[in-house]
């Protein structure tokens, strides 16, 4: 998917939504463990409701990677029945050497047919420039994730001054454009946001957190805006298990279309 092609579907739905699709076996409604495949039966049903309100979906790959080829079974039929005209994250996390980046890259971007795949930045360019080599591909880079670990590296100031998330995202944006290049940038950390968005303006930034993380829409809103939106905001948990019970999707729908709504007047 392009940078246009995105920014039209955020205009369309008036929404920088994005559904994170951590499903979870043990947490989805009973009921649906009668399914032949439980998790494909979930998230069908939680596509279903919350697409009015979406303009992205991200599969937490390691929630199907642990059911072993069953679960990489029910991530294909997921990402096959996602709507070619969301934009699909395969929030994966990789990063290695070059030749093995590539493979990741093929994995994901050819076999499973993702828009997009998150890094790790930590081994380097070379790790990273082979998942930039896919036309309408996109690397989201993680940068200043909002988990408590963020303060053992990432925050760290280097002897030129710079925090280390800082000193990543000024070298890596070299590698790429914003056309091709995001990064991960926690919702719980709104001062450091704005930090980022005055090193790179244009450039996409996925935002978890927000939600069951507590970070506060309108602050991300204030400090992450630019003039193509230039956020994607992901809620998982508040999301996907508002309800257990067989409303869930039901549920689901209300509390996307809630945080659709409150988009929409930021985007005016």
């Amino acid at each position: 998917m392009t940078r246009a092609e995105l920014f039209e579907q955020i205009q369309k739905k008036q929404s920088f939504l994005c559904v994170g699709l951590d499903t979870d076996i043990q947490k989805i409604p009973m009921h649906l463990l009668n399914e032949e495949d439980p998790i494909f039966a979930f998230n069908k049903a939680i596509i279903d409701a919350t697409l009015p309100y979406a303009v992205a979906y991200k599969p937490n790959i390691a929630f199907y990677e642990a059911h072993g080829l069953k679960g990489w079974a029910s991530l294909k039929k997921t990402i096959d029945y996602l709507p070619k005209e969301v934009f699909t994250i395969a929030d994966a996390k990789r990063g290695d050497i070059g030749n093995t980046s590539g493979m990741y890259a093929r994995a994901f971007f050819e076999e499973m047919s993702f828009d997009s795949i998150t890094v790790a930045p930590y081994m380097g360019i070379d790790s990273v420039t082979p998942f930039l080599e896919f036309k309408n591909k996109w690397v989201i880079l993680l940068a200043a994730t909002s988990n408590p670990g963020f303060a053992n590296f990432q925050s760290l100031t280097l002897a030129n001054g710079k925090p280390l998330f800082e000193q990543v995202i000024q070298t890596s944006a070299q590698w790429g454009t914003a056309d091709n290049m995001m990064y991960v940038v926690g919702a719980t950390r709104p001062e450091t946001l704005r930090e980022i968005r005055q090193v790179i303006p244009d450039h996409f930034l996925l935002i978890p957190g927000v939600g069951a993380q507590g970070g506060d829409l309108k602050a991300v809103c204030d400090a992450g805006l630019n003039a193509q939106c230039g956020l994607l905001i992901n809620s998982s948990r508040a999301i996907i298990y508002a309800s257990s019970g067989a409303d869930f999707a039901e549920v689901a729908a209300r509390e996307a279309q809630k945080i659709q709504q409150e988009m929409a007047g930021f985007l005016k």
